[in-house]
């Protein structure tokens, strides 16, 4: 695998910002790891950071690196701060980054394939979210999306004085005064607008452990995700809000992901 640490300027967000980049490369003389890489352009992850993380955070705290070469794929991790993946009221714009801006630069950077069969997303936490509402806002754009222990009922989320005390005008930051329910921002909103429209629907795996804080929204998400047509496919057991969970369970993500063959070698 290729590592690019990829720094730029972000015509929507009007700064330098960066991604971290793995690319597919077929090796044979690595000890201890064969890299697979499939011809044409490259399949690709979008993989989402958390609430108190960046782009570098999944290489450092699991062994992404070493898992998506096994697949033959390329994994695009940006950075967007502790925005929630949303054009902030008081703040930058950086739904607009991620959902416009960001897979068009990547692709002109990189060998990265436009078709939406090629295309995947998934994030932890706050990517969680960001990856759930990536797809089901454009459902054009991904075959598949997966949210590991996602922030999934932002309402509620947002709305929980614990959380705004651990995160003080974050939340006024990004949404202002107004209501979440009922808006692009409410995944659970979304699922309703969207499960009834015909149209391509990327599939959804989600998983969560039972003793994390955020196993009681990912149960809401869960049970309005079955009253819709999605394939929806779940996970929960043992488990809290830590990267042991979230590096194993990235893995079974890359195993459940509809990754072409030739893409594996």
């Amino acid at each position: 695998m290729a590592l690019i640490e990829c720094r730029f300027f972000a015509e929507t967000l009007k700064l330098s910002t960066s991604m971290t980049v793995i690319l597919p490369q077929q090796t044979t003389a690595q000890i201890g790891m064969d890299g697979q890489a499939g011809s044409g352009r490259h399949q690709t992850l979008y993989l989402l950071h958390g609430l108190s993380d960046d782009d570098s955070i999944w290489l450092r705290r699991t062994s992404i690196e070493r898992y998506a070469a096994a697949y033959g794929i390329a994994v695009v991790m940006p950075q967007v701060h502790q925005s929630f993946y949303t054009d902030m009221k008081h703040g930058s714009r950086y739904w607009t980054f991620l959902s416009e801006e960001l897979p068009a630069l990547a692709r002109s950077f990189f060998p990265l394939s436009d078709a939406r069969e090629d295309n995947f997303v998934a994030g932890l936490s706050m990517g969680g979210y960001g990856a759930f509402k990536w797809a089901l806002r454009k459902p054009e754009q991904f075959a598949a999306a997966a949210s590991l222990s996602g922030a999934l009922d932002i309402a509620s989320f947002a709305g929980d004085p614990v959380h705004r005390e651990r995160t003080g005008d974050l939340f006024h930051l990004i949404y202002g005064d107004g209501p979440i329910t009922g808006t692009d921002n409410d995944l659970l909103w979304l699922l309703q607008q969207q499960g009834s429209r015909s149209g391509p629907k990327p599939a959804l795996y989600q998983c969560c452990g039972t003793e994390d804080f955020l196993y009681d929204a990912n149960i809401a998400f869960r049970d309005a995700c079955q009253q819709t047509d999605y394939e929806l496919e779940y996970h929960e057991g043992p488990g809290s809000h830590e990267w042991g969970y979230w590096d194993t369970n990235i893995q079974k993500v890359l195993a459940w992901l509809p990754i072409r063959k030739s893409s594996q070698g």
